[in-house]
């Protein structure tokens, strides 16, 4: 094993080495050379002058330090910094084992998706009107995003030849470029319908594959669906905040509390993880302990 380097030369090193090997990006590459010149000056506080004079109790204390101003993901991150950069230094031989290895993770609190009541989704819903295309159109995308569970970037990509109105089913092309089949409903296959007519009327969309277009014709994008969203909270004067994928969460939340299978739940989304389906089982616990509540004779 080579001498220990210093931690100055060693982040050096470690930069170039991600930058040839993994072909990190610019952004990344700062983002991990100011995580390791962090920690290498609490370490030097410590007096652990070159990477050699490292151990456990080092990094343990590093986080404790950090656990004052930062976030358990902060935390989490820059703890999976020095594994990479001890890492290497081991592959190098310029250290026998990484420090970092077996210290824990700092477990993160499961944050609860933000997402509409029932009745606040129907007054987001029934407040869209208008009879002009735009209108109908508005009110075809988010009958859709909330009778499918789709993410925005999954709508924007649908096609008309995705939807099956005799079938009652939509093809969904997901993360990863996997396909799903999903159930949609007859209020949202009625605003398609009615967007078409429209359409139809105009001359306009049979000419094109895209199910949603922009006034000029063209794809919807999800940042435009989000800008439209937007103004459709604030003309219902919504008080809460909403976003494409709180509709999303809301459809599987709505869902799960009324008595849905979750794996069920779960092909309907999409999610390759049950655990990132039991996500809302959090959600729906309140509403369960309210039925409870109410119901249980000896509560």
């Amino acid at each position: 094993m080579t001498a220990a380097p210093t931690f100055a030369a060693a982040i050096d090193r470690f930069i170039d080495a991600m930058a040839a090997e993994k072909g990190f990006s610019a952004h990344t590459l700062r983002a991990y050379r100011r995580d390791l010149t962090e920690f290498a000056a609490f370490a030097a506080d410590q007096d652990a002058v070159t990477v050699a004079d490292v151990d456990p109790l080092t990094i343990r204390g590093y986080l404790g330090f950090l656990h004052r101003k930062n976030a358990k993901a902060t935390m989490a991150r820059k703890l999976s910094a020095l594994r990479s950069f001890f890492r290497h230094l081991v592959k190098r031989r310029d250290l026998g084992e990484n420090p970092a290895e077996g210290v824990l993770t700092p477990k993160q609190s499961r944050r609860v998706p933000a997402y509409l009541t029932v009745d606040d989704m129907f007054r987001l819903l029934d407040g869209i009107g208008g009879t002009g295309v735009l209108d109908l159109r508005n009110r075809a995308i988010f009958e859709t995003l909330y009778s499918c569970g789709l993410r925005v970037s999954e709508i924007a990509g649908l096609d008309r030849r995705d939807v099956d109105e005799a079938e009652g089913l939509v093809r969904v092309l997901g993360k990863g470029k996997k396909e799903r089949i999903v159930p949609i409903g007859q209020k949202a296959l009625a605003a398609i319908a009615a967007y078409r007519r429209q359409l139809a009327v105009e001359g306009k969309g049979e000419a094109r594959e895209a199910l949603f277009l922009n006034h000029n014709g063209g794809r919807l994008t999800p940042r435009s669906i989000a800008r439209i969203l937007d103004r459709l909270v604030a003309a219902c004067a919504l008080a809460v905040p909403v976003s494409p994928h709180a509709l999303r969460h809301s459809f599987a939340t709505h869902l799960l509390d009324a008595g849905a299978d979750l794996r069920v739940v779960q092909e309907l989304l999409g999610h390759k993880s049950l655990s990132t389906t039991q996500r809302y089982t959090h959600v729906s616990m309140d509403r369960l302990m309210e039925v409870y509540d109410k119901a249980h004779p000896r509560r």
